[in-house]
């Protein structure tokens, strides 16, 4: 169910996904949804977690055997993939919180940290820049890649051109560190 769910966000929006408009999609009555899910607000908690764990998979999977740039590049890339072909799973991820560290929430995120923890190592940040650059790696992959997924690019540069012109900058101010 939350599967369907997750989909059908991707295709009208997350604000656009209701109980009935997947009940239909699955071919059930909306009551039947509720031995699943118990609202619409477990159904969105529960895409959030598929979300953040499909992202993990994707950077973590990226970056293996990378460091560095390359692995910048590689979890830049995976990541605004991710975004792009799943915008309203994706937003399910927003602004929804762990309500504890056993949420699986809470899990699927960490998952997602670590992936971009790694990436970080390569660059040796010291300890007390490493909230600082994660907050600003999060910062320009989630900025590029709603914004790419919203149609917010619509001038005439390649949008593969200003990744790597990004993932290039960021890199140099990681390494300046």
């Amino acid at each position: 169910m939350v599967a369907a769910g997750a989909a059908l966000a991707d295709e009208v929006g997350l604000g656009n996904l209701t109980m009935g408009a997947l009940a239909q999609r699955v071919g059930v009555r909306t009551p039947s949804l509720y031995k699943h899910v118990s609202g619409q607000e477990d159904l969105n908690r529960r895409i959030a977690v598929l979300a953040l764990s499909e992202a993990a998979d994707a950077v973590g999977g990226a970056i293996q055997g990378y460091a560095g740039r390359d692995a910048l590049a590689a979890a830049a890339r995976a990541f605004r993939a991710f975004v792009v072909e799943h915008p309203g799973r994706y937003a399910a991820t927003i602004g929804v919180e762990a309500s504890g560290p056993d949420d699986p929430l809470a899990g699927a995120g960490r998952r997602l940290l670590d992936a971009f923890s790694a990436v970080l190592r390569g660059y040796g940040i010291a300890q007390p820049d490493t909230d600082h650059a994660l907050r600003m790696l999060r910062s320009f992959l989630h900025g590029f890649a709603t914004l790419e997924a919203g149609g917010g690019f619509r001038w005439s540069t390649d949008i593969d051109e200003s990744l790597e012109w990004l993932i290039a900058f960021t890199d140099r101010g990681l390494r300046a560190l």
